[in-house]
């Protein structure tokens, strides 16, 4: 159980670290303003969504409790994993 726990908390940490680079990204493409990329700004609605999905999953999984674990975690886990893959596109 501890562990689980631990998992989510790390996950919850990440998730906020991800929001606040997130927030980062659009604040500097709306200072950017006409001259931003507008494949960019497509890229950073589909991090958006992404990051509302893993969001969601999270949330899906701290309620479901320990018995759904597996249910849950493959859904959170896929999740994660387009959402760190996204960010890195769009970081690198």
């Amino acid at each position: 159980m501890e562990t689980r726990e631990t998992d989510v908390g790390k996950m919850e940490t990440q998730l906020k670290e991800w929001g606040t680079k997130l927030d980062e990204l659009v604040a500097k493409a709306d200072a950017a303003g006409k001259e931003a990329d507008t494949d960019y700004r497509k890229r950073i609605d589909n991090l958006k969504a992404k990051y509302q999905v893993a969001h969601s999953k999270l949330d899906e999984l701290k309620a479901a409790g320990s018995e759904k674990w597996d249910t849950f975690g493959t859904g959170v886990e896929s999740a994660w994993n387009e959402l760190r893959d996204a960010f890195k596109e769009l970081t690198n």
